[in-house]
């Protein structure tokens, strides 16, 4: 992560990592029959991962959904806020 701005260079302002093959996963199942706001599965924060606090993958919309805190690394403080949505993109190849 770095900082933009027009009168400096940017800075680096810390990093994360986090793991979207949970996410994949539950992209690729059937939910179309589940109610908007469903959570589909948990991600708890742990050394192996970024994150802050737990992280759920919801079906909300017809969309899946992961928000999370990532907590950023090599910098003294700070956290990312992220969303990630699946986006089904006529004509590109499947899962």
């Amino acid at each position: 992560m770095y900082d933009k701005d027009t009168f400096s260079l940017d800075d680096k302002m810390g990093d994360a990592e986090f793991d979207i093959r949970q996410f994949i996963e539950v992209a690729r199942m059937q939910l179309d029959n589940l109610p908007s706001g469903t959570i589909i599965r948990k991600i708890q924060p742990s050394r192996e991962n970024c994150l802050a606090e737990e992280s759920c993958i919801v079906w909300a919309n017809g969309k899946v959904i992961q928000n999370m805190f990532l907590r950023l690394r090599h910098v003294e403080s700070g956290e990312v806020e992220l969303q990630l949505e699946w986006i089904d993109i006529p004509g590109s190849r499947g899962m």
